[in-house]
């Protein structure tokens, strides 16, 4: 390094530009920084002109990779999904197998704060998503379910989960962001229960107890519990086998 290179420039001088080629735009890097966006401001954050804000760019280059939103919030859904496990088949375990699978899913779609609205309106069709109803549905006919009655269940499976998921989203923004909160919340509607008259709301008082009892969690899984057991009544029985009855 010379002499002259060590001198640093006056203030009035801008600096070089770096020429430091930012990262060549693609699908995968629109998807992560979308992701990024969702995970940290939630989904009604997102837009595309969003995006290209992050990505120093205009919308109209996002155009080349994905199509509008819609097309991102499908890639977004069929990204986490592949945070899923993926279950293998066991025939004897398959009712405790669907419930574990549906309390994962809840799990990873909470991760992501608000995505689980879009969800709701989407059919599963990006390779993830493909390989993930595949397993559910080899878990399913493993244990002997109709293959309409499995087609419709993981239908109903994943409209239930995905609500849950949402709501949880919901009681977010509402400012129940953690278990303390969400305690606080119940504990006021459990108070205003017990002070209802009595001669007007004798089952609502007498169960009260009952009405605001379980954490999320809890409640989650009787709801599994629940669909997986009356998915149940339709398997014909097999002599010599085990029914793996969930709970």
């Amino acid at each position: 390094m010379t002499e002259a290179t060590e001198i640093p420039p006056p203030p009035w001088r801008r600096p070089k530009k770096s020429t430091r080629q930012r990262r060549p735009l693609s699908q995968e890097l629109i998807v992560d920084t979308a992701m990024r966006i969702l995970d940290a401001e939630g989904l009604d954050a997102l837009s595309m002109r969003r995006v290209a804000l992050e990505l120093q760019t205009g919308p109209a280059s996002l155009y080349a990779h994905v199509a509008n939103k819609d097309e991102l919030l499908e890639l977004m859904i069929d990204r986490i999904t592949g945070e899923l496990d993926v279950p293998v088949p066991d025939p004897d375990r398959w009712q405790e197998q669907i419930v574990e699978a549906g309390m994962e899913a809840h799990r990873v779609w909470t991760r992501h704060p608000g995505i689980a609205r879009a969800a709701l309106a989407n059919i599963p069709l990006g390779p993830n998503s493909l390989r993930y109803s595949e397993a559910l549905l080899s878990v399913l006919r493993a244990g002997g379910v109709p293959d309409e009655r499995a087609g419709w269940f993981v239908d109903r499976l994943s409209l239930y989960v995905l609500a849950d998921a949402f709501e949880d989203s919901l009681h977010h923004e509402r400012g129940r962001r953690t278990e303390e909160d969400a305690r606080e919340y119940f504990e006021q509607v459990r108070t205003y229960f017990h002070s209802l008259p009595p001669g007007r709301f004798p089952v609502i008082t007498s169960m009260v107890d009952a009405l605001v009892g379980g954490d999320g969690d809890e409640r989650l899984r009787y709801g599994l519990e629940l669909l997986v057991r009356g998915l149940a009544s339709y398997v014909p029985d097999r002599p010599g086998t085990s029914t793996g009855q969930a709970g």
